[in-house]
């Protein structure tokens, strides 16, 4: 495992340097979290392909203040993937990391062979409650994150790491990604999609439910989607194996990885 900064920006990858003859997963995490999120396809893919995980700017190792719209992420994560020269970039984003990879799609057709949202959506609005919870009381909305975030059949273990780096984020930075997640609506533009997409859902999100995936499947002309089950929002953890088998055949169906 490698860790490392460019441009403020800090990641972990699963080998150093990165084999210019293999793509790269590059997985961006959801609002208030960090690469913690990804610690079990880090490591375990990287047989196939690169993998590396950041932190987006305010999070986890990364300097700088939080932003409050997607587009400036975007703008954030594409000067990191082009500074590293990250060979191949797949994109892979939950949530607000899925809202990104969107906007990279759509900004930088000719850059991204392939694409993964997970647990994600064309439009993201944002329950009051959590906002307002965020805002006046951050503790209490840190000691909700197992209950509505994952589903009740995970073991409350293996989010502990993502709880505990969840824990240090700023709340500013944590209400400030949930307002970008808030504002972002890309609906009318998903027909204008061409790279080919991997749609992951969980069966038991109540964030963003299945139903968010498949109007995306209707509107994007090239898409694939998985529903993993027993599983909630953070589903990269909460099943990997599922997880990280329907990742490894949809590189295989686009021949990026035999």
């Amino acid at each position: 495992m490698h860790e490392g900064n460019a441009k403020n920006i800090g990641y972990v990858a699963g080998r150093w340097p990165l084999d210019p003859d293999k793509p790269t997963l590059v997985f961006i995490h959801g609002s208030g979290g960090s690469s913690v999120l990804w610690e079990k396809q880090i490591d375990e893919l990287k047989a196939d392909v690169n993998t590396i995980a950041l932190d987006l700017p305010g999070h986890g190792r990364s300097s700088g203040s939080g932003m409050d719209s997607v587009e400036e992420y975007c703008e954030a994560v594409a000067d990191f993937i082009e500074t590293v020269e990250i060979p191949g970039p797949v994109p892979c984003g939950l949530s607000i990391g899925g809202a990104i990879v969107l906007q990279l799609i759509l900004e930088h057709k000719a850059r991204y062979k392939a694409a993964i949202l997970v647990n994600t959506g064309a439009r993201l609005r944002v329950m009051p409650a959590i906002l307002e919870t965020i805002k006046k009381d951050y503790e209490k909305y840190l000691s909700t994150i197992p209950v509505f975030a994952a589903s009740e059949k995970t073991d409350p273990r293996k989010l502990a790491s993502l709880m505990a780096d969840t824990a240090k984020c700023n709340p500013e930075t944590a209400y400030g990604d949930f307002k970008a997640c808030d504002r972002f609506d890309v609906v009318d533009q998903l027909s204008a999609i061409t790279s080919p997409v991997l749609i992951l859902t969980a069966e038991d999100d109540n964030l963003t439910p299945p139903k968010f995936g498949v109007y995306m499947k209707e509107h994007i002309r090239n898409t694939s989607m998985v529903n993993i089950k027993d599983a909630g929002h953070l589903s990269p953890l909460e099943q990997p194996e599922a997880f990280n088998k329907a990742v490894t055949d949809f590189l295989k169906q686009e021949k990026l990885i035999l």
